[in-house]
């Protein structure tokens, strides 16, 4: 597979929706992850990410504009040991209470399909990393329709081992604006990783589409010792 960089991922395309970046710092020593959330309508528009324990969730910007709180409301990180579950809907506590009783991350996620938003079908997209005294995986996941049928839901998950300094992958919800919108196609994109967190953060930020983006979080853990940082940047201020 040809690696690509984020910013050109990013900037050319106006509407990825909800994504998911997972890799390994240029250096090798930090896990890495990111996770944007975009809108289109006003209800969408009007969330912020911010922390709650040692993940986040979305809030409503202005409570009183708030339309439906289904599907755009959620917890999209929590963390379960030394596991750190990121994904763009409520299937976060799904895949958490699940793992917590012993389930894998493939096998939770089964109890799961895409989202009922029809006519888009939007993906479920999930991550998950494992940080374990100097050893590092992650995963990933898409949960959608088969090609806009809502009958079927097509699974995939990809897993990572070993993951290399410098490369990532890039998932995202949609592949461009568009009405229905489309689904995410293919396997997960080879990006690089560069730069520390606050670099990183600020590249994929900027690179987002001005108008539809809303929220970014970014979240760097050593893979030693299992400690992190965290950015969030909310366009609503």
């Amino acid at each position: 597979m040809q690696i690509t960089t984020l910013e050109k991922e990013l900037s050319g395309c106006s509407y990825p929706g909800r994504g998911i970046v997972i890799g390994r710092s240029a250096d090798g020593t930090k896990a890495v992850t990111a996770y944007f959330i975009m809108g289109r309508s006003a209800n969408s528009r009007n969330r912020v990410f911010v922390e709650d324990k040692e993940g986040i969730r979305t809030e409503a910007f202005d409570p009183s504009k708030l339309e439906d709180p289904s599907l755009i409301i959620y917890a999209p990180v929590r963390v379960l040991g030394k596991k750190t579950i990121v994904t763009n809907g409520d299937q976060t506590d799904t895949v958490y209470d699940l793992m917590s009783t012993g389930k894998t991350f493939e096998e939770s996620l089964r109890t799961r399909e895409f989202e009922p938003d029809a006519p888009n079908f939007t993906p479920r997209i999930s991550g998950l990393m494992t940080v374990d005294n100097g050893e590092y995986d992650y995963a990933m996941s898409i949960l959608k329709s088969h090609n806009g049928n809502p009958n079927q839901c097509d699974r995939f998950t990809f897993t990572y081992d070993a993951p290399i300094a410098g490369e990532g992958h890039f998932i995202h919800t949609y592949m461009n604006d568009g009405s229905p919108l489309p689904s995410f196609e293919g396997e997960p994109v080879l990006v690089r990783i560069e730069g520390n967190i606050d670099t990183f953060t600020n590249m994929v930020w900027e690179n987002l589409n001005e108008d539809n983006k809303v929220s970014l979080f970014v979240r760097f853990i050593d893979i030693k010792t299992g400690e992190y940082e965290t950015r969030i940047i909310n366009k609503n201020k």
